[in-house]
């Protein structure tokens, strides 16, 4: 019998199969516009590396009701394809036919086939090796850049809303939220327990949150209009940064704690490989007693990599932790795929102390539920 580990952990990066569920909500009449939108997609998506398979389904209960779902070899080539400028144009004639939707993405543990209809391939991609213990707890952020020049007006705007109540309904709640800046980059990080989709829709409508969007329309760099159903959907899948990878010693967080977000510049094309490496490193600091990361969470999206850590000592007091990379080969890995234009030296003790305090994001604000 296998013995599960106590600590909480979640990964995009095991190298099982990938399954993922989008359910759909048409509208009336537009049925005929879908199928022709999808059939579109679907030879596209065909031909994107890691695709393996989808599927088109209709409820029998409710004909508006759709299913597809996919398969892919893993996560992470399912991640780059959804998150890719490409796949932002793809689905844009898919928008005007839907009401609603909603996407669910499970990994392969196991799988039951008759064997008498195997293909005479097996199935691309591993299973799930085992299962992983959650806290039920979503996590996920934002991303997004403002104007050069705008950084203190939005820090202060960011900084001075009225926290939303934390109750959406009986079964999800706003656990946290973590707002921090990069230069003109802003990021929002949040944890929900329960629905995620339902915690941003119970966000986006409260009067406080839209106010305060509104007033950093005018600083953005990317335009939106949050009045048009379609701008500001594609605004906030520009802006989505996944979680990837998050680990956390089990039990009880301790009282001294402190958040960081840092901030990872990857060389051109290796966001990617950059998360994977940092996703090793915080398994391995996992099994660590004495290392003072209590928990990571690792944000991806093309090359925007932010590492979320939640830190039981001073950053500076061990750069190399702090940093993920500890141990003179781990950080020449680090060095390799990191932009050394943006990250500069990291040879001496003195430039891995300059780059972490580069890094180091500047906390706007940061806000936990009453009892979470």
């Amino acid at each position: 019998m296998t013995t599960l580990s106590e600590r909480i952990s979640q990964s995009a990066f095991d190298g099982s199969r990938l399954r993922v569920v989008l359910l759909l909500d048409l509208q009336e009449g537009a049925q005929q516009r879908f199928l022709e939108a999808y059939e579109q997609l679907r030879n596209q998506v065909a031909s994107v590396p890691g695709h393996i398979t989808d599927q088109l389904c209709q409820s029998i209960e409710n004909p508006s009701q759709w299913l597809i779902t996919s398969e892919w070899e893993s996560a992470p080539p399912f991640l780059a394809w959804v998150n890719s400028e490409e796949h932002v144009k793809m689905v844009q004639p898919l928008h005007s036919c839907v009401r609603d939707t909603r996407s669910l993405r499970f990994s392969v543990l196991r799988e039951t086939s008759n064997v008498a209809a195997l293909a005479p391939e097996p199935p691309k991609g591993r299973l799930q090796a085992n299962p992983r213990v959650g806290d039920g707890v979503v996590r996920h952020a934002l991303t997004f850049t403002v104007k050069p020049g705008s950084e203190p007006i939005v820090a202060d705007i960011l900084a001075g809303y009225t926290s939303p109540a934390a109750r959406v309904d009986d079964t999800t709640r706003l656990r946290r939220t973590s707002l921090f800046m990069y230069g003109n980059r802003v990021v929002r990080a949040i944890e929900v327990q329960g629905d995620l989709i339902a915690a941003l829709r119970h966000v986006s409508r409260q009067p406080e949150v839209r106010a305060v969007e509104e007033a950093i329309n005018p600083y953005l760099e990317q335009d939106r209009d949050l009045n048009d159903p379609n701008s500001a959907r594609v605004f906030f899948t520009r802006a989505a940064l996944p979680a990837v990878h998050h680990v956390a010693a089990g039990g009880q967080e301790p009282a001294d704690v402190a958040r960081h977000a840092l901030f990872y510049p990857a060389k051109p094309g290796f966001g990617m490989t950059l998360a994977k490496m940092l996703a090793r490193q915080d398994e391995e600091a996992a099994d660590d007693p004495a290392c003072p990361v209590y928990g990571s969470t690792i944000f991806q999206r093309d090359d925007i990599v932010v590492r979320l850590i939640d830190l039981k000592a001073p950053i500076d007091k061990d750069p190399l932790v702090s940093l993920g990379a500890r141990g003179p080969r781990k950080l020449a890995v680090l060095r390799r795929l990191l932009d050394r234009d943006v990250a500069g030296g990291l040879t001496t003790d003195r430039e891995l102390a300059a780059f972490l305090a580069r890094a180091d994001m500047d906390l706007i604000t940061d806000r936990r539920a009453p009892d979470a």
